[in-house]
């Protein structure tokens, strides 16, 4: 009798070329994001945070898939990240402890306590600290992406700015000053929704961003911000053709800020029902991990470990800094000034 055998099912070919494990790493970003940035909005509460606390909730996919998608290590490729791209600046290997230091101003953190947020950098790495004003960032990375360019290095930047931002002066002055001079700049444009209280149409005429870029006959494409794959997939084609000559690449990523502008902002300007239907109907994480299951890339047991690993990362990193101390008053002027003189002390503290 021949003996039967059942047939065997063949999961479908991974996306992108990427490996099981690199879409591991990439659900790993994504959690570790979310994550982090909920023990921050704790910290923020119980008033250890100082200054403002600015989540991504909502936005990481579009973070994390761009970054994972440049060539990452020491004088390789950079990016500057604004306010909502931490996940950005983890793919190219910040590490939680220095965020959440840098967030409480301590004394031991990336800018000793004289920054707050995302403001600082790691050149080796590759993310250059942001300027608060907005659209400023984009001539900033022109000027390095040029550098690139004339040294002959195969490097790229990538650069992000908000739908608002690109309503700024030194948005069309740095993207025209790139496309003239085919810098191997990549120009990721978040379409969130609302430039803090303002809503797109309050904002701009345009329906869509690469309308701006193509006025500057830069190669422009839009993409599903929320679709972390789709991200990586176009963010790599942009990044290898701004290596290869083809100059300033723009890629509209359409997303969704589901937090106000900061923790203090109520949101009392955004309709319910719409935050609503984005948390359940177009989450990143919650698209990434159906994706990951449904095709059977990887098992939910696996998925499971990241979070529990993520869990205590956190936990232990939290451990390992909030107790620490705050900068004191003298030392506020080094690093300010080259030669600081000592601070005289003010004849009321001797009394």
């Amino acid at each position: 009798m021949a003996s039967r055998t059942r047939p065997t099912t063949q999961s479908p070919p991974l996306p992108a070329g990427l490996t099981r494990e690199q879409l591991l790493e990439i659900y790993r970003y994504l959690r570790l994001t979310r994550t982090l940035e909920e023990r921050l909005t704790a910290l923020y509460r119980q008033s250890k945070v100082i200054g403002g606390l600015f989540r991504s909730l909502g936005q990481e996919g579009e973070s994390v898939g761009s970054a994972y998608a440049l060539e990452r290590g020491k004088n390789r490729d950079i990016l500057s990240p604004l306010i909502r791209n931490l996940g950005s600046m983890l793919v190219m290997g910040a590490r939680p402890v220095e965020i959440l230091r840098q967030y409480m101003a301590k004394a031991d953190g990336p800018t000793r306590g004289r920054e707050l947020n995302v403001h600082f950098n790691d050149l080796e790495l590759g993310y250059l600290g942001q300027i608060s004003h907005l659209g400023d960032m984009i001539p900033v990375m022109a000027g390095i992406t040029l550098t690139f360019k004339l040294r002959g290095e195969p490097r790229v930047g990538l650069v992000y700015i908000g739908d608002g931002g690109t309503s700024t002066g030194t948005f069309h002055e740095g993207l025209n000053f790139a496309a003239v001079q085919r810098c191997p700049l990549v120009v990721i444009a978040e379409y969130n929704r609302w430039a803090y209280s303002t809503p797109p149409e309050k904002q701009f005429a345009v329906k869509d961003l690469v309308d701006k870029a193509k006025g500057y006959g830069v190669a422009a494409a839009t993409v599903d911000g929320n679709d972390v794959l789709a991200v990586y997939q176009a963010t790599r084609l942009a990044a290898e053709r701004a290596r290869g000559g083809a100059g300033v690449q723009f890629l509209e990523v359409k997303t969704y800020r589901r937090k106000g502008h900061a923790e203090h902002d109520d949101q009392h300007y955004v309709p319910p029902d719409e935050l609503d239907w984005w948390a359940k109907q177009n989450d990143p994480l919650d698209r990434y991990v159906k994706q990951l299951v449904q095709h059977d890339w990887v098992d939910e047991r696996e998925l499971s470990d990241v979070d529990e690993h993520v869990r205590v990362e956190i936990d232990e990193a939290t451990d390992a800094c909030v107790d620490e101390p705050l900068p004191q008053g003298e030392t506020a002027l080094p690093g300010v000034y080259a030669n600081p003189r000592a601070a005289e002390r003010l004849w009321f503290r001797n009394l």
